[in-house]
């Protein structure tokens, strides 16, 4: 069977990670300050499973963060690129079924992964599996300037992707999470200003699900 991942792609690997050191530095600057925000809704949280590591960009961010990271990826070719360029760990996996025990992370990070996964409710069931205390979600917005013209812009990788909007995000959450939890959504890279908004279309959504124990407040 023929594999349709873009990012098996040799030299789609080997020039993924230029993109976020030259025209897309300030795209990479809000989606990073809108997803720190969210971090900070885990004050306890020490361990993130990214899932879609890729190139291992934002592994190494959460690790400047402070945190204990861990990557994973489907593609070998991604998976060398980023061992090759920072100190991270990381192993060779599918997002549809992932190698680790139950609550094996405090938080599971899907940043632009979601995308290009055949089964994106499959990969929310699995992390919320492998999450302790909740999940975080960086997505292309489908209703949105830049959904827009990813789409038409098509190609290798775009070409390849399934965008979503913020509500069919929570559709498919709504249909895995096993229990109680707080959801906190907002998006970035709107075409007029810099910053995030809780308005839903903004080019970036980026999303948590914070798992809360029994008997716990959605504002703890």
């Amino acid at each position: 069977m023929k594999d349709d991942n873009p990012f098996q792609n040799e030299d789609i690997a080997a020039h993924y990670e230029a993109w976020y050191h030259t025209r897309g530095k300030q795209a990479d600057l809000q989606e990073k300050a809108l997803l720190k925000t969210l971090l900070e809704l885990f004050p306890d949280a020490t361990t993130i499973l990214e899932v879609g590591c890729g190139t291992g960009h934002f592994t190494h961010w959460f690790r400047t963060l402070g945190y204990s990271p861990f990557g994973l990826d489907r593609s070998r070719n991604m998976l060398n690129e980023a061992v090759s360029g920072y100190p991270i760990r990381c192993l060779q996996g599918e997002a549809l079924a992932l190698p680790f025990p139950s609550q094996a992370f405090d938080i599971l990070a899907l940043i632009t992964t979601l995308e290009f996964i055949p089964d994106p409710q499959q990969a929310l069931s699995e992390a919320l599996r492998v999450a302790r205390q909740g999940i975080l979600l960086g997505v292309i917005n489908k209703h949105s300037l830049l959904g827009w013209q990813y789409r038409v812009k098509g190609g290798p990788i775009w070409g390849k992707a399934a965008l979503y909007t913020p509500a069919k995000l929570k559709q498919m959450l709504s249909k895995v999470i096993p229990h109680e939890y707080a959801l906190t959504l907002q998006t970035t890279l709107w075409p007029i200003f810099s910053g995030a908004s809780k308005l839903p279309w903004g080019g970036f959504i980026g999303l948590a699900v914070k798992l809360l124990r029994k008997g716990q407040s959605k504002d703890a």
